[in-house]
């Protein structure tokens, strides 16, 4: 069952990355633009597993919805977003019901890291999280690899790659959206170096039929779910 994260931040561009962030990351993601549609929607229908929250909203801020929250009896973990780094904030978070804190401008992978360890905390997660597809399974807390149960040898930008793959197994990925997330968002490179390391990927986990990674001509590559 896919894990619920309800997201509640005003600005657009914001929202946006948090969503496409935790959406490659395996989870499904809600947004709410201001405090009383996230109460509702945390408080009626199906509760999220977890609420991402900004401090700063246009109505109630982040620090009174979770204080709501917990005076309604909804112990949803909460992970306080906010510009405002200052200890002050902080302890006042985690006193009123908070869970963590993470301040902006922040790190897409820190934000999924702290998600996954604080769904651990209350056994959401699997304390080992393995991602597996047409024989191949990574196991992301060892590094390691394993094709048909014999370890395979992956470089990290390797395992990068290929872990990114498999957890949008189905999808088509462009070119620019493995660079963005295998190198960094701040890759200056030629994009021609994901044909390279697809190239290599294909020689040491690819090697039979059926094959797993499709080249899409024009547009990117697809790992087939098997």
């Amino acid at each position: 069952m896919s894990i619920e994260i309800l997201s509640v931040e005003d600005d657009d561009n914001v929202a946006y990355v948090i969503t496409a962030t935790l959406q490659l990351s395996g989870f499904s993601v809600t947004r709410a633009k201001d405090g009383h549609e996230a109460l509702r929607l945390a408080l009626e229908g199906n509760r999220p597993d977890l609420i991402i929250l900004d401090v700063m909203l246009p109505d109630l801020n982040g620090f009174e919805v979770c204080q709501r929250l917990r005076e309604a009896g909804a112990n949803i973990p909460v992970i306080f977003l906010t510009a405002a780094d200052s200890v002050g904030d902080k302890v006042r978070g985690l006193t009123i019901g908070g869970d963590d804190y993470l301040a902006k401008p922040f790190s897409v992978e820190e934000l999924a890291a702290r998600v996954r360890a604080l769904l651990r905390r209350v056994d959401k997660v699997s304390e080992r999280p393995v991602t597996s597809c047409g024989g191949v399974i990574i196991d992301e807390d060892a590094h390691t690899v394993a094709k048909n149960g014999t370890l395979v040898d992956l470089s990290p930008t390797e395992y990068r790659l290929l872990l990114f793959l498999m957890k949008n197994a189905g999808r088509v990925l462009t070119r620019w959206q493995i660079l963005d997330h295998v190198w960094d968002y701040s890759f200056e490179g030629e994009p021609t170096i994901v044909e390279s390391y697809i190239s290599q990927l294909r020689r040491k986990i690819d090697t039979s039929p059926p094959t797993m990674i499709r080249t899409i001509r024009s547009v990117g590559y697809r790992l087939e779910r098997q």
